[in-house]
């Protein structure tokens, strides 16, 4: 008989927890270990700058250190603007470490949207990478703007990088903005940091668009971030001491939590701060690395590669993460065919992460490339820290048939789904409703159990392996005068895999203007009010197809959209 709530279990003993047998789950963990076992290893490379596990440990107490002795701890969120440099890999150790959560942001937005990304997660303390200072300082300005006299300034620190220009740090140091390194001098190597006491913790804070009117907080706990952390190695089949190319955004998803990974293997990040191919074909070549993530867009950006910017045949082989939306066999034929071993995961900000794999099947090595190609493009199954996952009918809450045809949702249960969504009660009884995580994904499950994704439930936009909501920039595309009504699907891109493409019915009066330089001004108008990845960049006009209760057909669109093939690469 099942226990009630209030039934004690039995087990076979009546032995205590206690601080001997049991502690919570934290990923803060690896990185004392790394620094006890690999003190002079490298940990992270950026440019000329070269850093030791012991070193990145030292520096991270400091960082932890400064924020407690300015009195940020349990119950504080500490933002940080930046690209991949080894300021952004120490806070994801340094910030946990004083008890505070870490709000990583996407330094792809724009200031009205950080600014609610700021002031929603109350954040305190905002460290912005100099390149991105004035964007920083007009977010705050937003901010101010909408607050008034209640507006309570973050203390605001820089972080200087040597390979950028000195004019944004200067402008910076100008107005007495405090600089990262001097920051870090105030704070204490030797800091004793304390792990959570509960593993339920918030350890991160992350932002998603969705499809609502504003983006919503995903918070991560330390027992997750664990749980991943040794989850993706495992996966993978990454050894201790294995060589990382941050191709993959750490502000998204902490860098599908290998922030911590690489910290439990001992390994060496080597960091990028704009990703090109010729600088992840130089960096094979040059630091030996084993393993990067990367977004379709980036693989096909290194397949099509002009050959003066590749190093081929690769000196070793390379293990390639894929993620973000699905990749084209074509492109994992091509990786495969340049000595590029890819793994294809998936998964959402909600569950950490990667949450799926494609996991190779030894009797797939026998079959014909393009075959194989075609298998490794289906989204596959549950990570070995995801305890559940299905597919399951909309309708009726039941799991979908393998058959590879009958369509449901994917649903997710486990220690890798997160708390929830930061003060938005609403959003999390439907997200998790039926005791699962719901993701919006419409997907069959083959007879092999493998899943596989076949449409967006909320027509969510991947460009770039980034989420755009299409409602979002239909909201923006509404204010444009000349516009009466406008949908706003994905379009095939040569580029970004997927480009917003925006359908408008003009207002009368400008159907006879000329359509091209109206086009032109419509993105024009988009790109001075939302992030540049947003910004449409195809404009078709005409009459909207709606059914009977005149709903705009969307379905009807993305074929229209389909037909019109991809948007070319830009030849500038």
């Amino acid at each position: 008989m099942a226990a009630t709530p209030t039934t004690k279990l039995r087990d076979i003993d009546d032995l205590p927890k206690i601080p001997a047998n049991y502690t919570a789950l934290t990923p803060l963990w690896f990185l004392d270990r790394a620094a006890t076992v690999h003190p002079t290893r490298k940990s992270v490379i950026h440019g000329s700058r070269e850093y030791t596990w012991r070193q990145t440990y030292d520096r991270c107490r400091r960082l932890a250190s400064a924020l407690a002795d300015r009195s940020i701890g349990p119950g504080s969120t500490v933002a940080i603007i930046a690209p991949n440099t080894p300021a952004m890999y120490e806070a994801h150790f340094g910030v946990p470490m004083c008890g505070a959560v870490l709000n990583c942001v996407n330094i792809r937005l724009n200031a009205t949207t950080i600014a609610f990304l700021l002031s929603h997660s109350q954040s305190c303390v905002l460290m912005v990478d100099q390149e991105f200072f004035t964007l920083a300082d007009e977010s705050l300005r937003v901010m101010e703007e909408k607050a008034g006299s209640s507006f309570k300034r973050p203390l605001l620190i820089v972080i200087s990088d040597h390979t950028c220009p000195p004019e944004s740090l200067n402008r910076a140091l100008s107005k007495g903005v405090v600089e990262y390194e001097d920051f870090l001098e105030t704070g204490d190597p030797n800091y004793p940091w304390q792990p959570p006491a509960d593993e339920w913790q918030s350890i991160a804070l992350g932002y998603t668009s969705g499809t609502t009117a504003s983006p919503k907080g995903v918070v991560l706990h330390h027992r997750g971030a664990y749980v991943m952390a040794l989850s993706n190695p495992l996966i993978w089949g990454m050894q201790e001491g294995s060589v990382y190319l941050w191709t993959l955004p750490m502000f998204h998803c902490n860098g599908w939590c290998f922030t911590w990974s690489l910290a439990a293997l001992s390994g060496t990040s080597i960091c990028l701060r704009q990703v090109t191919a010729k600088e992840v074909y130089s960096s094979i070549a040059k630091y030996k690395v084993t393993h990067f993530c990367a977004a379709p867009v980036v693989l096909n950006t290194i397949v099509n590669a002009p050959q003066e910017d590749t190093i081929l045949p690769l000196p070793h082989k390379v293990h390639v993460m894929t993620a973000g939306a699905a990749p084209p066999p074509s492109v994992l034929f091509s990786m495969n065919q340049k000595g590029f071993r890819v793994a294809h995961t998936y998964g959402l900000s909600e569950t950490y992460g990667p949450s799926t794999v494609c996991a190779w099947k030894p009797e797939w090595d026998s079959l014909p490339p393009q075959t194989q190609a075609q298998l490794n493009a289906r989204q596959g199954v549950r990570y070995i820290g995801m305890e559940q996952l299905d597919v399951i009918d909309t309708q009726t809450g039941k799991p979908v048939p393998a058959d590879g045809k009958t369509a449901g949702e994917i649903v997710f249960r486990g220690n890798m789904v997160m708390k929830g969504y930061l003060k938005n009660p609403e959003a999390n009884k439907e997200t998790f409703a039926g005791g699962w995580f719901h993701s919006g994904d419409i997907a069959v499950k083959h007879p092999d159990n493998y899943i596989e994704i076949k449409d967006r439930s909320k027509d969510i936009i991947i460009s770039g392996g980034e989420n755009i909501s299409s409602v979002e920039v239909e909201n923006v595309v509404y204010h444009h005068p000349a516009v009466l009504e406008a949908s706003v699907v994905a379009r095939p891109d040569e580029r970004w895999q997927e480009s917003p493409c925006a359908f408008v019915t003009l207002k009368s009066g400008y159907e006879k203007r000329d359509q091209d330089k109206l086009a032109q001004d419509i993105m024009k108008f988009c790109r001075e009010k939302l992030p540049a990845y947003w910004v449409p960049r195809s404009v078709v006009f005409g009459p909207l197809p709606k059914t009977a209760t005149g709903k705009i057909q969307k379905h009807v669109l993305r074929t229209k959209a389909k037909e019109l093939g991809p948007v070319p690469r830009s030849r500038l």
